[in-house]
């Protein structure tokens, strides 16, 4: 797949998780089943046909991820770059700008996302669109961001609503065209002083050139050290 970058968000620090299992680093480089979480991802995305690489980090932690890169993987075309400040995920995504190509699509993954399938199996990337969401109905949708579907259409996304609309939760996971960096320029900071995803994504929404898929299979947001020992077993 030439035509596309997969972007992984890893310059989160996963505080939750400083002393796990004697990590005292980034979540990232918690090992999993003898390889780092990041080496893992960028064979989880290799696995689904993907080339090309752009993984984003934070200053404190930027040479460990990259020697750790190194020594896994080292014949795969991985670029880096940093985010200076925890100003959002939607900020860290707008730091590859000049690392994708333009006119190539971006799957734009958390690099604590994992699937129990191939989410872009049988997506053309040729289609004229600007995003693919994916979904998954899960039991506990006011802790995710929740899509509000009507008529096989997304209408919009609810960040961790009291009262969901639906019970699926929007994953970890976007297909946008390079114009996401445009519409990352238009986002105003939360309330908590972040560009959010969530809000990148309305605005796509609002251009009504967005679909979504389904996915039936398990999906693992590895978060804390429940779900990781849970990875540990279901990889």
């Amino acid at each position: 797949m030439e035509k596309i970058s997969a972007v992984i968000a890893a310059a989160g620090l996963g505080t939750r998780l400083k002393n796990y299992k004697g990590n005292t680093s980034t979540k990232v480089l918690i090992d999993i089943n003898n390889q780092s979480m990041i080496s893992l991802q960028i064979q989880q995305l290799s696995n689904w046909g993907i080339k090309k690489f752009v993984v984003i980090t934070n200053p404190a932690f930027d040479e460990l991820i990259r020697n750790d890169l190194k020594n896994s993987h080292p014949n795969k075309d991985i670029k880096y770059t940093i985010q200076d400040k925890p100003l959002g995920i939607a900020h860290a995504l707008k730091q590859a700008k000049n690392c994708v190509e333009k006119k190539s699509k971006i799957l734009f993954i958390l690099g604590d996302n994992f699937f129990g399938e191939n989410p872009i199996l049988n997506i053309n990337l040729y289609d004229n669109f600007d995003t693919v969401l994916f979904l998954k109905p899960v039991s506990n949708p006011s802790e995710f961001g929740v899509a509000n579907i009507v008529n096989e259409e997304i209408k919009i996304i609810e960040e961790k609503p009291e009262k969901p609309k639906s019970n699926l939760a929007v994953l970890g996971l976007y297909l946008y065209s390079y114009n996401c960096f445009e519409l990352i320029d238009r986002l105003e900071f939360s309330a908590r002083g972040e560009l959010e995803i969530t809000d990148l994504n309305n605005l796509y929404i609002k251009s009504k050139n967005v679909s979504f898929k389904t996915l039936n299979d398990w999906w693992i947001d590895a978060g804390t050290e429940d779900r990781i020992e849970e990875l540990k077993k279901l990889i």
